[in-house]
């Protein structure tokens, strides 16, 4: 008897495996959906674990992007410079200039930084071209993934600037570079030619080092370049570790939730097991009695039981693997958009760690019962058989039928008390269920928040171009839009005309005025980027976290990370300077803003005499077509030099769906196994009790009440795993989204924390009844068919 394969052992687990085909299939589907879940968790744990590293290393990207003047050193000296100490590997020199492109419905995208690359393939930054061709000639060109969108797609064209003769560009290619080296890619003599129309023409050259892991090494490397070509000759530079750094912040929000959820499945998976081989133990002491009685040891009588769990979770998890590999798949593919990872898959390891540790969990959820059933007495169970303890649940009965209520539901709600452990089992599933449910509402919930909060500027209806930024430009690099997808018009109309245009304006509810440029700060070393307000800014404002928006001269408001990172806070005050213009401001509020690493400063205008703005948003008054206002107002601003643009709604942040999705699908998961285990307990009750059953349909009962008695059962239980479950659930939520804000360096607001309304409470809290009574309809409606005659005949 010493194999599970042959022998006495053997017969009595196959027996076993066939004879309980609902417990069987039960512990199958539920480690199954909570192997796949965690495959799926784990997979996206790998892919968040550094994704910028993953993406870095395929694409050989580059440690430093340097930016030389043509008119100081020549293309050869520029070269000469991959020999420098330290430089393992180059790419280069590319010409480069920027663009301000105009789409074809006449929205502005961002400035762009135009390469001219002959081809994506370099031994540094080898580009991963996402879709269609690389540009081959005139008029193509390759955008970046990161500007993909509805007016920004293969074949879509872009005019290169203002003028009337700016040549047109053809979308060809989607393009992908972990380094962020460029915006978008042409030929080289595309480049050239646009340059003098464009903006000035620089050479950029791409390096890889043999040592690059700290600041301290970028900076030595740099210096090392520097003195290779003629002072002044290189322009800038852009280190690696700046763009890793953003890219894992982005990154690390998810750890937290996606362990959450791994929790949560582990938790449902002991439970589920537990209560199967708990209920098969105490459904079988008069067969354990009997095995006893003819030579079987307590130990196999142990073995027996575990493998009786072992054996459909084995299936189960081979199943589970599979089906989490298929569901990642997609999930990875939106993954490798967002962190620009071109080989996301499902880490081998992930399948090998998975399915052991949840055959670990499977074997220690099946011993603890099966140990008692190895440690009970021969005769004991031999006389008990499968009858409940003598007494056990007759308070609950005396209970129930004082309630005003049929004699069916009230013997259904007393029934689950004379099996408290099997009780215990069915409340839990319910209740993590539950939690499960809650907190993904609350997930969701806050990170549409957290996208509606992203872009407060786009709330406007309309956007007005015109107006120029300190000393005529909106700060290097920085589109004089206010969000993605506009652009400004640099310098090309002054903006009291445009201010006094828009006030004269019939239909106009209120407007702001708004420009972005590069501040410093006593304290921090480097430019800080600034959002600069004029007039009423209160429809635009940010969230707040702590304090209030800007109300007056003097103010500023800040991100949390700008706080830590100074040391201030709420009431302190900062030395800010424009230009040659220093102020001191006041620090009155904390703003939800991730943007430019969380280091961005929002003030005033009027406290600086050299800004002005290049932008302003708009809000027609109730009732007042926006279309046809923005036509009025236009016509009226385009002698000026200005431009009105209408504002289209936010795309949702990739990295928000893919959470969005992730929490969806777990839940389901999660959902779906706790509605397995209240199965499987409403099976064996029913089985238990098929005599009972018999009886009181012989007195009388109608299959209708007989699938009200069933139901009954579990009902009590689903409300109260419901209460038990909600309360967890948004304790859940309030721990870990606080977890997700600090690990990407912010505080949340009121706004993103606080979801949940009570409606939404009384709805999630009646979930549990649902789940309890997804779980009891199989058997409810087998009870209801059962005949009386057969039920009577079957003990």
């Amino acid at each position: 008897m010493s194999g599970f394969g042959t022998g006495a052992l053997g017969r009595v687990v196959r027996s076993g495996v066939g004879r309980r085909r609902v417990q069987t299939l039960v512990v199958a589907l539920a480690t199954m959906m909570a192997v796949a879940s965690a495959v799926v968790a784990g997979s996206l744990m790998v892919a968040a674990d550094a994704p910028f590293d993953h993406a870095f290393g395929h694409q050989h990207g580059a440690h430093l992007s340097v930016q030389f003047d043509p008119a100081a050193v020549d293309s050869a000296q520029v070269r000469a410079t991959g020999r420098a100490g330290g430089v393992t590997a180059t790419a280069g020199p590319f010409p480069v200039t920027t663009i301000r492109p105009v789409d074809s419905h006449g929205g502005r995208p961002p400035t762009l930084t135009l390469v001219g690359r002959s081809k994506p393939d370099a031994d540094v930054d080898d580009l991963d071209l996402r879709s269609g061709r690389w540009a081959a000639g005139p008029g193509e060109i390759v955008m970046s993934a990161s500007f993909a969108g509805p007016d920004i797609r293969l074949g879509a064209t872009l005019r290169a600037g203002d003028a009337a003769d700016a040549p047109t560009l053809t979308i060809v290619g989607i393009a992908m570079s972990a380094s962020k080296t460029a915006d978008a890619w042409a030929t080289p003599e595309q480049v050239t030619t646009l340059g003098p129309a464009a903006g000035p023409l620089t050479t950029q050259m791409l390096y890889r080092f043999a040592a690059a892991g700290t600041g301290d090494d970028i900076a030595a490397a740099r210096a090392r370049l520097a003195a290779a070509v003629p002072a002044g000759a290189l322009l800038g530079s852009q280190s690696y570790l700046d763009t890793k750094r953003a890219a894992d912040r982005n990154a690390a929000p998810t750890i937290p939730f996606l362990l959450a959820f791994g929790a949560l499945g582990i938790a449902m998976s002991v439970i589920i097991v537990g209560s199967v081989v708990s209920g098969a133990v105490g459904t079988g002491l008069r067969r354990i009695g009997i095995l006893k009685a003819i030579g079987f040891t307590p130990r196999e009588v142990v073995r027996a039981y575990v493998a009786q769990a072992l054996i459909p979770a084995g299936v189960g998890i081979a199943l589970g693997v599979l089906l989490g590999n298929v569901m990642a798949l997609p999930l990875l593919a939106d993954t490798e958009e967002v962190y620009g990872d071109t080989s996301l898959s499902v880490a081998w390891w992930v399948d090998v760690v998975v399915p052991a540790a949840a055959l670990l969990i499977v074997t220690v959820a099946a011993l603890v019962p099966a140990l008692r059933a190895g440690r009970l007495r021969t005769v004991e169970a031999i006389a008990i058989g499968r009858a409940p303890r003598t007494g056990r649940g007759r308070w609950a009965h005396r209970a129930a039928d004082r309630l005003p209520l049929p004699r069916a539901v009230t013997y259904g709600l007393a029934s689950p008390f004379a099996h408290p452990v099997r009780m215990i089992a069915m409340l839990l599933a319910v209740a993590f269920g539950t939690v499960a449910a809650t907190f993904a509402v609350g997930l969701t919930s806050s990170l549409n928040a957290v996208g509606r909060a992203q872009d407060p500027e786009n709330r406007a209806a309309i956007t007005v171009l015109g107006g120029v930024g300190p000393a005529g430009h909106s700060g290097p690099g920085e589109p004089a839009g206010p969000g993605p997808g506009k652009g400004g018009a640099g310098g090309q109309a002054d903006p009291a005309p445009v201010r006094a245009a828009i006030e004269a304006q019939p239909g106009t509810g209120s407007y702001y005025g708004l420009t972005r440029t590069e501040v410093t700060v006593a304290g921090i070393a480097g430019a800080v980027q600034a959002a600069l307000y004029e007039g009423d800014s209160r429809s635009g404002a940010y969230e707040m976290i702590a304090g209030r928006w800007l109300g007056g001269p003097g103010e500023a408001v800040v991100p949390t990370r700008f706080l830590d990172r100074t040391g201030t806070g709420i009431g302190d005050t900062v030395r800010v300077t424009l230009g040659g213009d220093t102020r001191t401001l006041r620090i009155v509020g904390e703003v939800f803003d991730t943007s430019d690493d969380g280091m961005r400063v929002h003030a005033g205008l009027v406290d600086f005499a050299a800004a002005r703005p290049d932008v302003f948003l708009v809000e027609p008054k109730p009732g007042v077509s926006t279309a046809g206002y923005a036509e009025q107002l236009g016509s009226v601003l385009r002698p000026l030099g200005g431009e009105v643009l209408i504002n289209s709604p936010s795309r949702a942040d990739g990295l928000l769906l893919i959470l969005d999705a992730m929490a969806v699908l777990l839940t389901l998961m999660l959902v779906s196994v706790a509605a397995l285990g209240v199965l499987n307990s409403v099976v064996l009750d029913t089985r238990e009790r098929v005599h009972d059953i018999g009886v009181c349909k012989a007195l009388g009962m109608t299959p209708r009440q007989t699938v009200g008695l069933v139901l009954a059962s579990v009902g009590g239980i689903g409300l109260l795993g419901g209460l038990i479950g909600v309360p967890a659930g948004f304790a859940l939520h309030g721990y870990v989204l606080p977890v997700m804000g600090h690990a990407a360096g912010t505080d949340l607001p009121p706004s993103i924390l606080d979801v949940y309304g009570m409606p939404e409470l009384i709805l999630l809290g009646l979930a549990g009844v649902l789940i309890a009574v997804l779980g009891a309809a199989v058997p409810a409606s087998w009870a209801a068919r059962t005949r009386t005659a057969t039920a009577l005949r079957t003990e």
